[in-house]
């Protein structure tokens, strides 16, 4: 393996995401003595952007929306120049969501189509992802599960079931046809329903069979 992976977590709120994420981290550390680096769907790494993706998400609107989506190129692409590139010669990068919660955002904020707005990102972005992990849940479950969590975990007017049902149509139409969204990496669907040990273990194997882990046969095949 010439670099490590870039792998993005993605599924609606309360499916587990930041759990597998710290799954990963204490596996590739444990078993591989490497710390991966984590990251978020939006770095304010463009200085200049931030107000804009501020304004953006939390007061979205028609008059914003143009330069909301620029922003978020400029972000992620600051992202990908500074932190992503970089690290990947020496470990893997591990994002608490990615490109697939943008066009869904857009698709229930907006009311756009997922190929729509992916055709902009990627007129803007030059990579992205190995794989994108999607962890499904229904949308009573996962408010569920995000209402049980501690602190200020349930966002007034996102976490409501309209919206997340909005999210979870968005990512049938991508998965529907992910040929048409390289950028997202292979789509990987997880069943979230199941314990955390088991969502980790079924993730640990898809990764293993997409040759994105030091040694499995898939890497190893590529490597020859």
């Amino acid at each position: 393996m010439n670099r490590h992976p870039f792998i993005a977590i993605e599924g609606l709120d309360g499916t587990g995401k930041t759990t597998l994420r710290k799954g990963l981290f204490r596996l590739w550390q444990g078993l591989f003595d490497v710390a991966p680096l984590c990251l978020l769907t939006t770095n304010f790494l463009s200085a200049e952007h931030a107000g804009q993706i501020v304004e953006g998400k939390y007061q979205p609107s028609a008059d914003n929306r143009a330069a909301y989506l620029s922003a978020i190129i400029a972000d992620k692409n600051e992202t990908l120049q500074r932190l992503v590139r970089p690290q990947r010669r020496a470990r893997p990068v591990i994002a608490d969501r990615w490109l697939l919660s943008d066009l869904a955002f857009f698709a229930v904020k907006h009311d756009a189509r997922p190929q729509d707005v992916y055709g902009t990102l990627a007129e803007g972005l030059v990579d992205g992802p190995d794989a994108t992990l999607l962890l499904e849940l229904s949308p009573n479950d996962s408010m569920r599960r995000a209402r049980s969590r501690t602190g200020d975990a349930v966002r007034e007017g996102w976490d409501v079931h309209d919206v997340q049902s909005g999210i979870r149509d968005a990512h049938a139409e991508v998965i529907s046809s992910s040929g048409s969204f390289p950028l997202l990496g292979t789509v990987v669907r997880l069943d979230a329903t199941g314990t955390p040990a088991e969502v980790l273990h079924s993730a640990w194997t898809s990764l293993e069979g997409l040759g994105l882990i030091p040694g499995s046969s898939a890497d190893l095949e590529g490597e020859s």
